[in-house]
């Protein structure tokens, strides 16, 4: 899994953001990749944003990552939507490592606090 490798050494030894793509046909491991790169980040101490195109995959992808992760108490999750406003989450004075997300969040003149 060289996509994973080349991942896992950009979030390890670079300082700046890392700036890729990884592309592929259905079930040739993109969703693996990523679930990998979230477990680095969050083990270090960092948090993770992912974003969808649409509402259905964000929920798809919080509930993967929801039962990947479930084995990990100390990772906590959220999924911001037209539903469920950050501004929801804030209140409950919870921190999130993962944050699951649509484009809404970024249209208009909204923040995102990560």
């Amino acid at each position: 899994m060289q996509a994973f490798v080349d991942v896992e050494r950009d979030l390890i030894e670079r300082e700046t953001p890392m700036d890729r793509l990884i592309c592929g046909d259905v079930g040739f491991g993109k969703t693996e990749v990523a679930l990998r790169a979230i477990f680095v980040v969050v083990s270090a101490g960092k948090q993770a944003m992912v974003l969808a195109p649409t509402v259905v995959l964000a929920k798809q992808l919080f509930d993967v990552i929801s039962e990947r992760f479930s084995s990990y108490p100390g990772i906590k999750l959220a999924l911001l939507s037209r539903f469920q406003l950050q501004s929801e989450l804030i209140t409950n004075g919870q921190i999130y490592e993962i944050k699951l997300a649509n484009f809404l969040p970024f249209s208009s003149d909204r923040r995102i606090l990560c």
